[in-house]
């Protein structure tokens, strides 16, 4: 399954899931619950998934650790906040370079309008 495709059905399931549960609740629901919505879809999930990464030609393993990697291709980072911060974005394409992955997805579960929480990033690699 392509990036997009991995993409498309994230966003389904969290129009799904924020439209059943709404804003609110904490960050850590909300990636049980997406993780459950698309292990059902049949999409395979690793949850706060530590990635190592090199640094001047040695393999740290203190790197990060992404909220969701779908099909080991797609991160999804989480919050539930009023509003999204620069600095959330900036974070995200730091751990796509880092892991050198294409995309990623932010999504803001805090916001009133699930379309106004979802953000995608893209690792031009």
């Amino acid at each position: 399954m392509h990036e997009n495709q991995i993409a498309s059905e994230v966003v389904d399931a969290c129009y799904k899931i924020h439209t059943t549960l709404g804003p609110g609740l904490l960050e850590s629901a909300y990636e049980n619950v997406l993780a459950h919505e698309l292990r059902k879809r049949g999409l395979s999930v690793a949850c706060q998934a530590c990635l190592p990464f090199i640094y001047d030609g040695v393999e740290l393993e203190a790197g990060f650790r992404a909220d969701l990697i779908v099909n080991d291709k797609l991160i999804v980072e989480l919050k539930s906040v009023e509003k999204v911060a620069p600095v959330h974005q900036k974070q995200l394409l730091t751990y796509l370079r880092l892991s050198n992955r294409k995309l990623g997805l932010l999504v803001n579960f805090g916001s009133h309008l699930i379309k106004d929480g979802i953000f995608c990033v893209v690792n031009d690699l």
